[in-house]
């Protein structure tokens, strides 16, 4: 789910420190970004004095550079071989539109005499002083000097091209809230224009209309031949009812029809009851199919939580899931039981465990009009969580890392769980 980012590199320069050194850097930049897998896109060295940004002549015709390419590169690092030139750099990056990682050269303590001293450090400094001024916004990471051949700066890449991501993938992101909430679900309430206003738009659509074309749907066509091979390979289906494996098959070719239709990077469902009551089914499976492939998709029209999942998504390039804190494990106030009803990817289980009916919509929707809970228990593994609201026209968040353990859950705990 990862597609190779490409950064734009720029190098700045201030003249009276010495500007032989950015040949070099230019070279140890790109040869150690395309060994890593990233792309590179580079100004014409010949545009500028040593292909590197000082005044705001050549910023302006680093920013003309980045114009001619909008859409080609997922982010900008700005390079200090040496001190670097603050107004040059404001010139050339106050429109980047993408996010900016401030990189700068290590000096050396053998070499500090003029023809040969970087002063990077204090350049840097420098730099983001002036960008905080002008509100560009910029990224940096620790350490504060350092070369692009060390282990350090391959993590610090890799950090960036994951802010890259997100930034692409949220700033026009489009959530589908597929039915309306469920009454007693005010927990995950959400103020859409709050979302618009940080690029995320909320796209609404009727249950009725989901009920109906499932109906309509023929198990012969070639979607519904090609779903149906897809979840039977995904997990176990023994004891599940034919019609209702078929019905699960035409729910889950209209789900990914309104997915590509109206161009959704996620979805949050309406999962009870009419579904239950007209299809006989419990929509589970299909949503943890959809994750475990990298279409981030909510239970309980939990919209702010689908955003959250699919910036999760972005960021790790695995799949998100869906859970509550649902229970005490004993007297332990450090763990507890994340779970829901089945939407967990198998990529996060430790095995692809099975289908059966939904043990607690069962007693309301009666016996054997549930089935599409998938069992099973999630990997021990680190995860970080997060979770999304909008209050007040403000949206709110927190995040956090844990780890799933090996600690036992009751046999008869249904859904999946960790």
């Amino acid at each position: 789910m990862i597609k190779k980012t490409t950064f734009a590199v720029m190098f700045g320069n201030r003249g009276f420190f010495p500007g032989s050194l950015i040949a070099q850097a230019r070279q140890d930049m790109v040869e150690t970004l395309q060994r890593s897998g990233y792309g590179v896109l580079l100004m014409d060295e010949s545009l500028t004095r040593y292909g590197a940004v000082e005044t705001p002549r050549e910023g302006e015709a680093f920013a003309a550079f980045l114009q001619a390419h909008r859409g080609e590169y997922d982010g900008v690092i700005l390079s200090l071989p040496n001190f670097g030139d603050e107004t040059g750099a404001v010139a050339a990056l106050q429109d980047a539109g993408t996010p900016i990682f401030v990189q700068a050269f290590p000096d050396e303590l053998d070499k500090m005499s003029p023809d040969l001293r970087r002063d990077s450090f204090c350049g840097k400094l420098s730099i983001m002083d002036v960008f905080y001024q002008y509100g560009v916004k910029f990224s940096v990471l620790k350490p504060h000097t350092v070369h692009p051949s060390s282990p350090a700066f391959q993590q610090n890449i890799d950090h960036f091209a994951r802010v890259c991501r997100v930034v692409k993938g949220m700033r026009r992101m489009t959530v589908g809230s597929i039915g309306a909430r469920t009454t007693p679900f005010k927990t995950v309430r959400v103020d859409e224009v709050a979302l618009q206003r940080r690029g995320v738009t909320v796209e609404t659509f009727d249950f009725s209309e989901v009920i109906a074309r499932v109906k309509e749907l023929s198990l012969d066509t070639s979607a519904c031949k090609d779903k149906a091979e897809v979840l039977r390979n995904y997990t176990s289906w023994e004891g599940v009812p034919q019609a209702a494996f078929e019905n699960l098959t035409r729910l889950g070719v209209v789900l990914d029809q309104m997915v590509e239709e109206a161009r959704l990077d996620a979805i949050a469902v309406r999962c009870w009851l009419e579904l239950q009551k007209q299809l006989n089914v419990s929509v589970c499976v299909l949503m943890g199919e959809m994750n475990n492939r990298g279409v981030s998709a909510a239970c309980e029209v939990d919209v702010a939580n689908a955003v959250m999942m699919h910036a999760l998504n972005l960021v790790s390039g695995k799949p998100a899931a869906l859970l509550d804190w649902n229970n005490n494990y004993g007297d332990d106030e450090n763990r507890c039981i994340l779970f829901h009803c089945g939407p967990v990817p198998v990529q996060l289980m430790q095995d692809p465990g099975h289908v059966e009916e939904h043990a607690i919509l069962a007693g309301s929707a009666g016996k054997g009009c549930t089935f599409g809970c998938q069992v099973g228990r999630i990997a021990p593994n680190n995860f970080t969580f997060g979770s999304l609201l909008t209050d007040s026209g403000a949206t709110r968040l927190y995040l956090g890392e844990g780890t799933f353990t090996s600690d036992p859950i009751p046999a008869d705990f249904f859904g999946c769980a960790g």
